[in-house]
């Protein structure tokens, strides 16, 4: 039976048994949801999207019918196409994300899914807000503090990059940049943030203590960091710093990977 129908029949129960229409209608909205989680779950997000729709026509108070129409519009949104198509899912989900928080400002799954999509977008000041927001509601969210310092080391890689071969300075030819004004420069545009990154994925640990993304990550921004050092002294003890990070991470990998196999052993 077409999904419209059955929400008329509903409808048509509901007053048959002396059901107010407001309740009908609540009814039906959860009933256009049910059929949209199950085109959803098939993967049919565009399908999945006009029963969401429906359902918060019916009831726009209905905060689980707002969710799953923002969720199966950003399931269509592909990271890195620029089509007008593309860009629209993109904008629909951050609308329909929007009116969540509107109703309930701390929906932490609305706050982490704005944040997802602006980091995919590469709109690294948006991303960095949104993610601080998720932290402000949940103050051990691992990834939020682990994005925080991705964001603040693929930003300064493109920038320390650039002035190394400005300098005729090779990427694997060790620092600190060699022009002091650059250096001095660089260093106070970016020594702050890239501390907060390093601080940011010291949060990551602290939530997650063998979190080895966090740990790569560690070694990115202090090895990156080293550049604007002002002695090859100090370049080369930030260097041995960040190779304890690699060796930690791999570590990590390693025993995270055989915790893994034995969880997977024991359940079959």
């Amino acid at each position: 039976m077409h999904y419209c129908a059955t929400l008329v029949s509903l409808a048509a129960l509901a007053c048959t048994l002396g059901t107010s229409p407001a309740v009908a209608q609540s009814l039906a909205s959860r009933e256009s949801l049910n059929f949209g989680i199950q085109a959803f779950k098939a993967t049919r997000y565009s399908e999945a999207v006009e029963y969401f729709k429906k359902a918060v026509e019916l009831d726009p108070e209905f905060p689980a019918a707002r969710l799953y129409l923002a969720t199966a519009y950003m399931s269509q949104y592909i990271p890195g196409a620029d089509s007008p198509e593309n860009n629209q899912f993109a904008q629909s989900a951050l609308e329909q994300f929007s009116k969540v928080l509107d109703a309930n400002p701390r929906d932490l799954l609305a706050t982490q899914s704005i944040a997802n999509i602006y980091f995919q977008q590469r709109d690294w000041d948006q991303a960095a807000e949104w993610n601080r927001k998720v932290i402000e509601i949940d103050p051990n969210s691992k990834d939020a503090y682990y994005t925080l310092g991705v964001i603040a080391w693929t930003r300064f890689f493109v920038v320390d990059r650039q002035a190394r071969k400005d300098l005729a300075m090779r990427p694997e030819e060790p620092g600190p940049l060699k022009d002091e004004l650059v250096r001095s420069q660089l260093k106070a545009e970016w020594m702050a943030r890239l501390d907060a990154g390093i601080q940011s994925e010291q949060g990551a640990l602290k939530a997650d203590p063998d979190y080895e993304h966090a740990m790569a990550y560690m070694n990115l921004l202090i090895r990156y960091r080293a550049d604007l050092l002002d002695s090859p002294d100090e370049y080369k003890r930030a260097i041995e710093e960040a190779d304890e990070w690699v060796h930690k991470a791999l570590e990590t990998k390693k025993k995270n990977a055989e915790k893994r196999a034995a969880a997977a052993a024991t359940q079959n």
